[in-house]
């Protein structure tokens, strides 16, 4: 790691360092949501609900990708942090390309995997004859043909981003989620592929950004630990055990997210494909909120986990406080802006008078969840910074699946179609009073511990 950015890490005014690693990741992610968004925008200007419902359903599908990129690469990133902190930069090396190869060959069983399921799979996640052919096209090019290159420019931006290179690691992203808006646009509506030209968008996209991954890794070789070489790939040193036990509880909240969103989407599908088209809009704005407190977390998990390493409790726990409560602070501002501009920013997306009266509704809902699930976000985070398996793990289990689910289908019976959208600020508002349960006498621990030392 280059001396400017160890000093970033254990020396430099804890909200300026904050600032500089967090800010670009926020921004990358904004840019990341803006681009998936981007597709549901430019096909639901098509004015066609299938198509929109199509890429609803798809979207769970897709997700997987985010969990096999978060497994390996925050799990990568917590374990390359934390061995710079002890000053372990073999280890460093090792762990990143554990991360980096692992990701890569799942990704590529995944996407041979959903075509091999394409008959059981499809109808399995809610589509119908008015879907089904959308779909599969694009999962088609999403997944089989992209899921290594999505996977692998997410991975190595978490890695990236684990040497102090925040910035490089958002220009990456941005860089991706630029060019899949402009290609949606040339793809859709000049050469009239519709949801085709969308999912192949997405997949050049994501294949750019992972190649200005590889070229800047190759630039910086004197200066990067992280190295694409697979000879460097190591299961000694408790490596693999590190990394994916760190990563699973992100992994799981993926996964976890994709049941859900397939459950969510398999009971709005008895209602019409105009509630799953309200539904799919609703959570992409959502998005937008949700992806500044991810992006706050991953920018700051380094800075947490080098001081956690490296013994400087004090700086650590700074860190913690002023991330939480900048996160709080703009989770609030995301749910009233969610809130009251609800009906333009659904009816933005798509003119047609159903789909908009389901997705402000259910967008009004959501939205209420927002501050729970970024608090609930920042605890995870920190638990991972700090190599801690059980408490993030258990955090992960309730946000999404365990919870969400039961009361999707218990307020479905009760309250009907909009009871479905309920569940979401229920089950976050749950996981978040765990998550605050859990930390406190983490925090205690932390307390004492810097007590004894002073």
């Amino acid at each position: 790691m280059k001396r400017d950015n160890t000093e970033l890490f254990a020396k430099a005014p804890v909200l300026k360092a904050i600032m500089l690693l967090a800010i670009p990741t926020v921004i990358s992610q904004l840019i990341t949501v803006i681009y998936n968004m981007a597709d549901t925008f430019f096909i639901g200007q098509l004015g066609d609900p299938n198509q929109v419902a199509a890429a609803s359903l798809a979207m769970p599908v897709f997700m997987m990708l985010n969990a096999i990129a978060n497994l390996f690469g925050i799990g990568g990133a917590s374990l390359v942090s934390r061995s710079f902190g002890k000053g372990e930069m073999e280890k460093a090396r090792r762990a990143g390309a554990f991360g980096l190869w692992s990701a890569i060959v799942v990704a590529f069983i995944y996407g041979i995997a959903i075509l091999i399921l394409k008959p059981v799979l499809l109808p399995a996640i809610g589509t119908n004859a008015g879907t089904y052919d959308f779909c599969y096209q694009y999962l088609f090019w999403t997944i089989t043909i992209g899921a290594v290159p999505t996977v692998m420019s997410t991975t190595l931006s978490h890695l990236v981003r684990a040497e102090g290179y925040s910035a490089h690691a958002s220009i990456g992203i941005a860089l991706g989620g630029i060019l899949n808006i402009f290609l949606d646009w040339l793809l859709i509506f000049v050469f009239g592929m519709n949801i085709i030209g969308a999912a192949i968008a997405t997949m050049l996209s994501n294949v750019i950004a992972s190649c200005y991954f590889i070229v800047l890794i190759i630039l910086k070789r004197s200066s990067l630990n992280i190295s694409l070489d697979p000879r460097y790939y190591s299961i000694r040193q408790r490596i693999p055990r590190e990394v994916m036990l760190v990563g699973l509880p992100s992994s799981i909240l993926s996964i976890m997210a994709v049941f859900s969103n397939v459950v969510l989407n398999k009971l709005l599908a008895s209602y019409c494909n105009e509630a799953i088209a309200g539904i799919g809009i609703a959570k992409k704005i959502d998005f937008v909120v949700y992806a500044v407190g991810v992006g706050l977390a991953q920018g700051v998990l380094p800075l947490i986990a080098y001081n956690y390493s490296s013994g400087n409790i004090k700086r650590m726990k700074s860190a913690i406080k002023l991330t939480l409560l900048i996160c709080l602070a703009m989770a609030l501002v995301g749910v009233l802006s969610l809130f009251f501009l609800a009906e333009p920013l659904v009816r933005a997306f798509i003119d047609d008078a159903l789909t908009v009266e389901y997705g402000s509704v259910f967008q009004k809902i959501i939205s209420i969840s927002v501050a729970f699930s970024a608090f609930s976000m920042v605890i995870i985070t920190i638990f991972q910074a700090c190599g801690k398996k059980l408490q993030p793990t258990v955090l992960s289990f309730l946000r999404k699946g365990c919870v969400d689910i039961p009361f999707m289908l218990l307020l479905n019976k009760l309250i009907g179609v909009y009871g479905i959208a309920w569940a979401t600020p229920v089950a976050d508002f749950i996981a978040m009073c765990v998550a605050f349960a859990l930390f406190v006498p983490f925090w205690k621990e932390f307390n004492k511990f810097h007590n004894e030392i002073k």
